[in-house]
């Protein structure tokens, strides 16, 4: 009986190790995934600070290509900002009913061809900078990183594959593909090298779907975006993210963002 006590010690204590062990490995690779959040943002920024200044000239054509650049950089972004900044994912990116950010800003610039944003503007770069300045010292969890990689996978399939959200400037397929580089450097950064050491098949089965989204989402134009793919490879994706949740030594991901 002592003996077995003393291996079930042993076990648990093992157990114990390797949960610690993976929590270590995962903690220090969301620091290698802070630069990449940094420039994302950083990229919005200046983007944002340019269609300021284009907007205040009266350069439409200027405002619309700066109001894309900072577009872009923010949909690489959207791993984190739902999860750890809602209050600023908000205020930046609130879509149907935006009062405030991208969309406010696109259906003047895009939909009426206004260029009288300054207000807007000026309220996009704020946030934006606050985001950029808290994203260096902000806590970067692994598991918030995980579910934020899990929802953007599932948002790409689900609610951009039927035009998505940006269809004033008709940019939805370029938010799709910027969403999927996001959810797939995050994978590969921070649980690719850990998921292949604990189950390499589901690691396989991770980057097989990614590789299919990435197919997707190269078509020319989005009417010639196979939605059924999309909508399929992606809830395939959250699932296999899903199950690499426990062997990851994390609670499993969901579809509702939660503040980490």
């Amino acid at each position: 009986m002592i003996g077995k006590r003393v291996a079930l010690s042993l076990l648990l204590a093992l157990a114990v190790g390797a949960r610690v062990a993976d929590a270590a490995t995962l903690d220090e690779a969301a620091e290698r995934y802070r630069p990449f959040a940094i420039e994302g943002i950083g990229s919005a920024l200046a983007g944002a600070r340019d269609l300021r200044e284009r907007a205040a000239a009266k350069d439409l054509a200027g405002a619309r290509k700066a109001w894309l650049s900072a577009r872009a950089g923010w949909e690489r972004s959207e791993v984190f900002t739902a999860g750890f900044v809602p209050e600023l994912d908000a205020l930046i990116d609130a879509w149907p009913n935006a009062d405030s950010g991208f969309h406010t800003i696109e259906a003047k610039l895009f939909g009426t061809g206004q260029t009288d944003i300054g207000p807007d503007a000026d309220a996009l770069v704020q946030h934006l900078d606050e985001l950029h300045t808290r994203l260096r010292n902000m806590p970067l969890s692994p598991q918030g990183l995980l579910d934020g990689t899990v929802r953007l996978a599932y948002e790409v399939g689900e609610s951009k594959a039927d035009g998505g959200e940006s269809r004033i400037s008709g940019t939805s397929l370029d938010d799709m593909r910027n969403n999927v580089a996001g959810v797939e450097f995050a994978y590969r950064t921070i649980f690719a090298d850990r998921l292949k050491e604990v189950d390499a098949a589901l690691a396989d089965r991770v980057t097989a779907r990614i590789e299919a989204l990435k197919t997707i989402v190269a078509a020319p134009d989005l009417p010639h975006v196979n939605v059924r793919a999309l909508r399929r490879v992606s809830e395939e994706l959250v699932i296999t993210l899903q199950a690499a949740s426990a062997k990851l030594g994390l609670r499993r991901s969901t579809l509702e963002a939660q503040s980490r």
